[in-house]
C-alpha cells in the first residue's frame, strides 16, 4: 500500500501543535517510514506545495484574511482535514476577547502602528471550511497525535477522547479541587491530558476544550454550593474557546 501523503500547516498561533509532532522522539521514525510527510514548513526546508494530499493536519487559527485564504487552499488540496489544537478546533486563546470590537483591541496592541495589521474576528477552522475531525489539546498530546495517524493508517477517522477530564482524575485517585474549595474546569473540559493539572493540584482552564453533553447545570450548581458565581468559571473557560 503506497504510504498516504500528508500536510501539516499552522496558521494564526504558536506552533506548539507542530513542535509536539517533532517531539515523537523514538516513534518519529516509525511515523515518517509509515507516511509521506510532503508539506510541513516547520520541520522542512523541501516541501511539496502543490501536490495533493491524502490528510491535513492544521493548526492555528483564522485571524485574517491571508490565514483564510490559505486555509481554503489547503482544504482544496486535502482529502481529510484535522483540525490540530485547541485553536484550530474551538479559537483559542486568541479567541479570549472574540466579543470585543477588533479595530479597538488593534489599536490598543499596535498604536499608530495599527492601520498596516489586517486581524480580524478570531475563527476556528470549522467556520471556514469542513473539518472532518478536531484533536484538542494546548498543545496536544503526543499519544493522541500518534493514535490519530494509526486510525488513518487503518481508513478509520480518529477515535479521540470525548469524556471530561474528571474521568482521567478520579481514575488516579485525585481529590476533587471543588471540594477543597476551588474552581476546576475539569467537568466542563475534554479530557486526553491525563488530568496533567489537577494531579498537581492545578485546577483545570479548560485548555483541551469543551467537552460533549457537559453538564453545565449541574457545574453551576455545585459552584454556587461552593460560593462562587457563574462568572467564576465563565473567566476561565473563555480563555480557550469561542464556543463559552
Amino acid at each position: 500500500m503506497e504510504r498516504p501523503k500528508i500536510g501539516i500547516f499552522g496558521l494564526t498561533g504558536c506552533a506548539g501543535d507542530q513542535i509536539v509532532i517533532l517531539n515523537c522522539e523514538d516513534e518519529l521514525l516509525t511515523l515518517v517510514s509509515a507516511v509521506d510527510i510532503r508539506d510541513f514548513l516547520t520541520g522542512s526546508s523541501l516541501n511539496d506545495t502543490a501536490c495533493e494530499l491524502d490528510v491535513s493536519f492544521v493548526e492555528g487559527t483564522v485571524l485574517n484574511k491571508r490565514d483564510e485564504e490559505r486555509l481554503k487552499a489547503i482544504r482544496r488540496r486535502s482529502s481529510l482535514l484535522i483540525a490540530t489544537g485547541t485553536c484550530a478546533a474551538w479559537g483559542g486563546v486568541p479567541a479570549m476577547e472574540a466579543d470585543a470590537p477588533r479595530e479597538e483591541i488593534i489599536r490598543r496592541v499596535y498604536g499608530d502602528g495599527a492601520a498596516w495589521y489586517d486581524i480580524g474576528a478570531p475563527r476556528k477552522l470549522s467556520d471556514v471550511v469542513k473539518v472532518d475531525a478536531a484533536i484538542s489539546g494546548c498543545p496536544i498530546e503526543k499519544d493522541q497525535f500518534l493514535s490519530a495517524v494509526a486510525d488513518l493508517l487503518n481508513d478509520n477517522l480518529p477515535l479521540l477522547v470525548d469524556t471530561p477530564v474528571c474521568v482521567e482524575c478520579k481514575m488516579k485517585e485525585n481529590v476533587c479541587l471543588l471540594e477543597k474549595g476551588v474552581v476546576c474546569c475539569g467537568p466542563l473540559t475534554v479530557g486526553g491530558c491525563k488530568a496533567r493539572c489537577p494531579s498537581l493540584g492545578i485546577p483545570c482552564v479548560g485548555c483541551h476544550g469543551p467537552v460533549k453533553e457537559a453538564n453545565y447545570e449541574s457545574q453551576l450548581k455545585m459552584l454556587k454550593e461552593k460560593g462562587f458565581e457563574e462568572v467564576d468559571m465563565a473567566r476561565k473557560l473563555r480563555s480557550f474557546a469561542i464556543a463559552y
